[in-house]
């Protein structure tokens, strides 16, 4: 029977099938972080089951409050620490090492086309981008996960987003991502897996396509998946490089978790890149979506480039080439967190820091802080956030503020404006 990128995924990781659709899958890694996983970890101490499926398969980090902003994230961060030393967990990257997990494990080669991954974050979606199924999941879950290596997923159901066309000057593939919800809608893909294909996603790098995946759970997806090829080889291939003979035999061994060509789906959504321009979130919704043009002139108050959707290198690079010779505006503040220790680094090399602060942001270290109002940039009542993050909740960023979701691009030119506007006005 011709199957899905999912489907052969989960016929591989079967262990077993106790009813209906229900399969329980063998995982590949279980990431953890200090917000969700302590929660995990005291209860299974309280159950007396404080055991681990197999070190060399957890991946752990402190990446939301880094560092520790009072006693209780202390405490969080002292329950992942013992925990780490307890059972030998070798991959834990604490305060200096850390950085936001779903920039960090995949630049750390955590993560292979046709793995099997969960965590207690819902941005786990992320990791797709190299072929791979991978869910955010609650804590009994999470428990399961740590003590048995095991977790039970519904068989999955499908979705193809086929991208069409080349993406504009001063379009990104956060442009795409949040046209897609708008066009999907916050429901219009639960309980299913999002394909993302077609000549658009594959002339991305891996930067990009992690930021197509990041998003996938916004429009519902339990996760989203990109197709493995040659640029995913490439960017795996320092962590594979022992495995294979060569690139080309690594892509013919991950091409196994191709889709057939007659595959099922739920639906199959077009998408012609060409004619997107950049997007902007409104309201409190993901889906509520519309061109930049549409919101041009509407005041910010703090602008900020970062997160786990947009704080790799190449986010970087493209706010600084809007940035660069430019100082933002007296009316807000800025703020970039580079996702990793890696992308910090490489940012610094590249005079990229330099350009950010020439501009007048405020670098801080890496961190998933502000994204979910914790740290490193909350904002206040009444106050408005034009973010590279991936939730515009009402409340998100800080009690009763409100947050607009747009590209590094878009937010750097924002940043100089002082209100919302396109970053072609800027970019050289």
């Amino acid at each position: 029977m011709a199957k899905t990128v999912a489907e052969k995924i989960f016929d591989a990781h079967r262990v077993d099938n106790p009813a209906g659709d229900m399969y329980v899958l063998g995982l590949d890694a279980v990431f953890c972080h200090e917000i969700t996983t302590p929660v995990a970890i005291n209860d299974l101490v309280r159950r007396g089951k404080d055991r681990v499926f197999d070190p060399s398969k957890i991946k752990a980090v402190i990446d939301h409050v880094s560092p520790a902003k009072d006693s209780k994230t202390a405490m969080q961060g002292k329950i992942m620490r013992e925990w780490a030393r307890r059972h030998n967990i070798e991959d834990f990257f604490d305060i200096g090492r850390n950085g936001v997990c779903h920039a960090l494990f995949p630049e750390q080669g955590f993560v292979r086309p046709g793995y099997t991954i969960i965590m207690g974050d819902s941005h786990t979606c992320t990791h797709g981008a190299f072929g791979a199924f991978a869910a955010g999941v609650g804590t009994t879950d999470l428990e399961v996960g740590i003590l048995k290596g095991v977790c039970a997923f519904r068989y999955p159901r499908s979705l193809k987003i086929e991208v069409t066309g080349g993406l504009p000057a001063g379009v990104y593939a956060k442009d795409l991502i949040l046209s897609v919800i708008g066009r999907l809608g916050v429901n219009g893909a639960t309980d299913r897996v999002i394909e993302f294909c077609g000549p658009a996603v594959d002339e991305m790098n891996m930067e990009s396509r992690m930021t197509l995946c990041n998003m996938a759970v916004e429009a519902g997806a339990t996760s989203g998946i990109c197709y493995p090829d040659m640029t995913t080889v490439d960017y795996l291939w320092p962590f594979i490089k022992d495995d294979f003979d060569a690139p080309e035999a690594a892509l013919a061994h991950y091409r196994k978790f191709l889709p057939d060509a007659d595959a099922q789906y739920d639906d199959i959504v077009q998408i012609d890149a060409a004619g997107l321009s950049p997007q902007v979130t409104y309201g409190y919704r993901p889906d509520n979506v519309s061109p930049v043009s549409q919101m041009e002139g509407t005041p910010v108050d703090q602008v900020y480039i970062g997160s786990c959707t947009n704080g790799r290198l190449e986010d970087l690079r493209v706010a600084a080439s809007v940035l660069s010779g430019h100082r933002i505006s007296d009316s807000v503040r800025a703020i970039v967190s580079p996702a990793t220790p890696e992308v910090y680094r490489g940012a610094l090399d590249e005079g990229i820091i330099h350009t950010f602060m020439d501009a007048g942001f405020c670098v801080a270290n890496p961190t998933c802080g502000a994204c979910l109002g914790m740290s490193c940039g909350v904002i206040a009542e009444g106050e408005v956030c034009a973010s590279t993050t991936n939730r515009n909740f009402y409340g998100r960023m800080g009690k009763g503020g409100t947050v607009h979701l747009m590209s590094p691009a878009t937010a750097a030119a924002t940043a100089i404006a002082g209100h919302i506007t396109d970053s072609t006005l800027y970019e050289k």
